[in-house]
């Protein structure tokens, strides 16, 4: 169940990426870091399993922030600054959604900011 949970995750993930453009070698590398840091962490504590893949969106969102600047940026609000997208809930959880850091709005299901048509995307 672990494979498939990080099977999951890393695909998710990698569809917001390529989504927005952002599937170079340092986000996939940063991906592939996120997932084997949390691999340990949902091995000791298997009943976490749900809260894996919005854990992992953090830590890539994370670390290209270091390295690219924020990511997911907002593209539904026209007249606010620019702004990103964060995981909510906060500490992962079953069904992780981007949500708009300055309007509060769900934007997208995790994995789901390229199927969007008119609000996002």
């Amino acid at each position: 169940m672990v494979d498939s949970v990080f099977l999951a995750a890393r695909a998710a993930v990698l569809a917001d990426l390529e989504a927005r453009r952002a599937a170079n070698a340092d986000a996939v590398s940063a991906l592939e870091d996120a997932l084997e840091q949390r691999r340990w962490w949902a091995e000791q504590w298997p009943e976490g399993s749900v809260y894996v893949a919005g854990l992992v969106a953090q830590d890539v969102q994370d670390a290209l922030f270091e390295t690219a600047g924020r990511w997911p940026l907002c593209l539904a609000c026209d007249d606010a600054p620019e702004h990103p997208l964060y995981i909510q809930p906060d500490l992962g959880g079953p069904d992780p959604k981007w949500v708009c850091e300055e309007s509060g709005a769900e934007v997208a299901p995790l994995g789901r900011l390229g199927s969007l048509s008119g609000m996002d995307g």
